[in-house]
């Protein structure tokens, strides 16, 4: 059989594959077309060129060097109303607006990977921006330059857009992987390996995933010097830092799988839970490791 197709794109390593029940266990599916995967790489390429702060061609780098009304992408509205949700319920310590916060520790268009001074807190979501919903879709207002990271929960959304664009294609029964962010559409039932953050060679537990999605967060991804990593406290500007060094989610979409990983660090899975469905894996300094009831899996001691 024909294995998944395998490319670098945005960074990341993707593997997609496709087939039905018959598909051995363990196994991504078959290969896409060429066509197939000429229109997903398009796809990926058309998000970057919407939402990515590391290159100077994106929508995101112009709303960053003026302020205005800025209309966004149709595919906007998903992704913004995830982030005004979690912005709530983290108590405004997740945001969009981290991306000045992250610049100033380093993590730049330009890789310098040197803190160029104090930390710098996120703007205020209400005092910054405002979003406009019309028939034409949603337009952004800044009353200011603004750098916007979608990093919480963007990669998740755009396994799902990938997935869309296939089923749209009739490419049925995918599993999209985009380095350990997956979604599986269809019949069977996959195993994935929770990565132990400590050591990548080794897992922490296996979940199961049917028609769900699986996205993951850890403090040793995208971490560049002591202290310093992705996952951004707005409210202080520093990487958090309160023991969880590792999250799994399973939910319905890979959007609401990515940005609840980073949920939570920090929010308590109950809080969470108000607003979302959702199985979690929470893995502390400590080591301990805990998961919801209704996981459907195993972890290891």
């Amino acid at each position: 059989m024909v294995g998944p197709s395998s490319f670098e794109a945005i960074g990341t390593p993707w593997r997609i594959g496709h087939g039905g029940a018959e598909t051995p266990v363990g196994s991504l599916g078959s290969a896409l077309t060429p066509a197939d995967l000429s229109a997903v790489l398009d796809r990926i390429e058309q998000f970057d060129r919407d939402w990515s702060r590391f290159r100077d061609d994106s929508l995101v780098s112009r709303i960053a060097r003026e302020a205005g009304s800025w209309r966004l992408p149709a595919d906007a509205a998903p992704m913004l109303a995830l982030y005004e949700q979690l912005h709530a319920l983290t108590d405004a310590r997740l945001t969009p607006l981290v991306g000045a916060s992250l610049e100033r520790l380093g993590y730049d268009a330009a890789y310098r990977l040197t803190p160029s001074g104090a930390p710098l807190p996120a703007p205020s979501w209400a005092d910054t921006i405002a979003l406009r919903h019309t028939v034409e879709g949603i337009t952004l207002d800044t009353v200011a330059p603004v750098v916007l990271d979608v990093g919480a929960a963007g990669k998740g959304y755009l396994v799902d857009l990938v997935g869309d664009l296939l089923a749209a294609r009739g490419v049925g029964d995918t599993v999209v992987d985009a380095s350990g962010d997956v979604r599986v559409r269809g019949e069977r039932s996959i195993r994935v390996a929770l990565e132990n953050p400590a050591d990548p060679t080794k897992a922490v537990g296996v979940v199961e995933l049917h028609n769900a999605a699986l996205c993951a967060s850890a403090i040793n991804r995208r971490a560049w010097g002591a202290g310093l990593h992705h996952i951004i406290d707005a409210v202080t500007g520093l990487p958090v830092d309160q023991g969880v060094i590792a999250t799994w989610v399973v939910a319905d979409t890979a959007l609401v799988a990515d940005g609840l990983a980073t949920a939570l660090f920090f929010a308590e899975p109950v809080r969470l839970a108000e607003a979302f469905s959702f199985e979690w894996v929470r893995l502390t300094s400590d080591g301990r490791l805990d998961a919801s009831p209704g996981l459907q899996g195993e972890l290891f001691a």
